[in-house]
C-alpha cells in the first residue's frame, strides 16, 4: 500500500499514540485529533486520504462529524473506531456516509487490513495486497479466508491473526513474547502456553493438507513459518 496521509480522531491519548506509531512504521503520515471540531477543522484543512474516526467523542459524535463533511462534499474516507459492538451503530454508521467500522478493542492488524481494502474500493490500493501467499499457503484479507493446496481452511478469529503474523514474516523466528504482543497484544502475566496451545491448533489444520509442515520450532526460540527461499 502507498503511503497515506491519515488522520487519527480519537479523545483518548493512549489509543491515538498507538495507532500513529503503527501506523508511521508502515510509512504513513499521520495527524491526530482529540474531538470532533478539531477533526473537521483537520479534514478540511489537510485533506487526508483516510480518517480513523472514533464514534464516542466528547464534543460531535463521529456520526455526526460524518455528516458535517458529506455534507460539505468531502468524501474523504471513514474508518470508525466503535466500543460498542452494536448491530444499530454499525448501520448508523455506514448510513451516514462512513466505509467500514471496527470495534475495540481492535488489533492492529485489523485495523491495517481495513485500510488496505477501503482504498482499493476507493481505487487509491493495489489488489494485490489483499493476498499473502507462502508457498502452498494463500491468506486472502479482504474475504478473511486461508486455503493451503487450493484448500480452504477454517480458522478461528485468533488462529486466523496468529497464521498471518507468520505468514507475513516467512522464514523469520518470532519469538513467544513477539507473538503474544502482537497477536494478543496483552502479556497474559507471561503465560506462554497459549501460545503454544494456539500453534498445535494449526498444525492440526494445516498440516494435514500440506506436502511438508508449515510451522517449524525453534527450541528454546520461538517459530517460523517456512516459505520458498532464494
Amino acid at each position: 500500500m502507498e503511503s497515506l496521509k491519515v488522520l487519527v480522531v480519537d479523545d483518548e491519548p493512549n489509543i491515538r499514540d498507538l495507532l500513529s506509531a503503527s501506523l508511521r512504521f508502515a510509512g504513513h503520515t499521520v495527524l491526530t485529533a482529540p474531538n470532533g471540531t478539531d477533526a473537521i477543522n483537520k479534514i478540511i484543512e489537510t485533506q487526508p486520504d483516510i480518517v480513523l474516526l472514533d464514534v464516542m467523542l466528547p464534543d460531535i459524535s463521529g456520526f455526526g462529524v460524518t455528516k458535517k463533511i458529506r455534507g460539505m462534499g468531502i468524501e474523504t474516507p471513514i474508518l470508525f473506531l466503535t466500543a460498542r459492538d452494536d448491530t444499530e451503530d454499525k448501520v448508523t454508521g455506514l448510513t451516514v456516509g462512513g466505509d467500514d467500522y471496527v470495534t475495540k478493542p481492535f488489533s492492529l492488524d485489523e485495523i491495517m487490513a481495513r485500510i488496505s481494502a477501503i482504498m482499493r474500493r476507493t481505487g487509491k490500493g493495489d489488489d494485490s495486497d489483499s493476498l499473502i501467499r507462502v508457498g502452498e499457503l494463500e491468506i486472502n484479507e479482504d474475504a478473511h479466508e486461508v486455503s493451503v493446496a487450493g484448500q480452504v481452511v477454517d480458522l478461528s478469529p485468533t488462529e486466523y491473526q496468529l497464521l498471518r503474523y507468520l505468514a507475513s514474516n516467512p522464514n523469520r523466528v518470532l519469538t513467544k513474547a513477539q507473538i503474544l504482543d502482537h497477536v494478543w497484544e496483552y502479556d497474559f502475566n507471561g503465560e506462554m502456553g497459549i501460545v503454544e496451545s494456539y500453534v498445535s491448533y494449526l498444525r492440526k489444520k494445516l498440516d494435514p493438507l500440506s506436502q511438508e509442515p508449515l510451522i517449524v520450532t525453534k527450541r528454546g526460540v520461538g517459530y517460523l513459518l517456512k516459505g520458498p527461499k532464494g
